[in-house]
């Protein structure tokens, strides 16, 4: 294992100094929570009472009862199991497209921070009109362009949360590179690409792993809010944000087909954001 991977894992964990009684019941919680989706969206069939796609209009609007735990659709359909069935989909855009957010952050960044000069300049100044775009905008974009799909709702959300990281990842390659370890390592003649391989980017990359878990729930909540405009994945499939935009038709005589997916899209981004301010903290020595 490399020495940063080694590094980070030591500060995320206190290097097996972290006991049950020194992390906080909310992280327990929270990890509880994240990994009930993630067997959701791997294995569904595990966890779903109901076939996600059966139709059956005599059982249809139903309430959250014994039967149906959320609830039913339109068409009669099981809303917890529709929810354990969209897991997969809105899981994969908000790791997918935050994969794709962090690749171009870390071209655009790592290149702006390492590189100075004209080059900076130029690409400082496109992060900046990228950044200053709404991320909803950009996304909207996207989409109007390549058409409703799930690829399609992966790349614009990873584009339009790209400029963010692009301009946090150039401003910590530009920190590091004024640290004094790195001045000392330049003034007893270790060359340039040593430098970067060995101490700029292992100590401007440790966050990253932070940024990502971050990264997931925000890419989940605006890929839902352009499912809910329309604009993402096609009925039936039971991606959360098409759900919250095939209940709100209903809302008002059938609220658990709003809520419950509201909920999952919630629970699930609060769930991450609290492993992933729980990783901070560890890096940072607070925890």
């Amino acid at each position: 294992m490399s020495t940063f991977a080694e590094a980070t894992l030591s500060s995320l964990f206190g290097g097996g100094r972290a006991t049950a009684r020194t992390i906080p019941a909310r992280v327990y919680g929270a990890a509880i929570t994240a990994a009930f989706f993630i067997i959701a969206a791997i294995a569904p069939k595990l966890l779903q009472t109901h076939d996600p796609l059966a139709i059956d209009l005599a059982a249809s609007l139903r309430a959250p009862s014994v039967a149906h735990w959320l609830g039913t659709d339109q068409s009669g359909r099981d809303l917890y199991s529709r929810i354990v069935e969209g897991a997969g989909q809105s899981l994969a855009i908000g790791f997918g497209a935050t994969g794709l957010s962090m690749s171009i952050a870390l071209i655009l960044g790592v290149t702006a921070g390492l590189a100075g000069g004209a080059l900076d300049n130029i690409l400082s100044r496109l992060l900046d009109v990228l950044f200053a775009l709404p991320t909803l905008f950009l996304a909207l974009l996207f989409v109007s362009v390549l058409g409703p799909s799930l690829s399609t709702e992966i790349i614009a959300v990873g584009i339009g949360t790209a400029p963010g990281y692009g301009r946090m990842i150039r401003g910590q390659i530009l920190a590091v590179k004024g640290a004094a370890y790195v001045e000392a390592a330049k003034a007893i003649g270790h060359p340039y690409p040593r430098i970067v391989l060995k101490h700029i980017l292992p100590n401007a990359m440790s966050p990253l792993i932070v940024m990502m878990t971050l990264g997931v729930g925000q890419a989940i909540i605006w890929a839902s809010g352009l499912a809910f405009l329309g604009l993402g994945v096609a009925p039936p499939a039971p991606e959360w944000g098409a759900l919250l935009n095939a209940g709100r038709n209903y809302v008002i005589y059938a609220w658990w087909l709003e809520i419950m997916p509201g909920l999952a899209v919630v629970v699930f981004a609060l769930s991450v954001t609290i492993l992933g301010s729980y990783f901070q903290d560890r890096l940072e020595g607070k925890a």
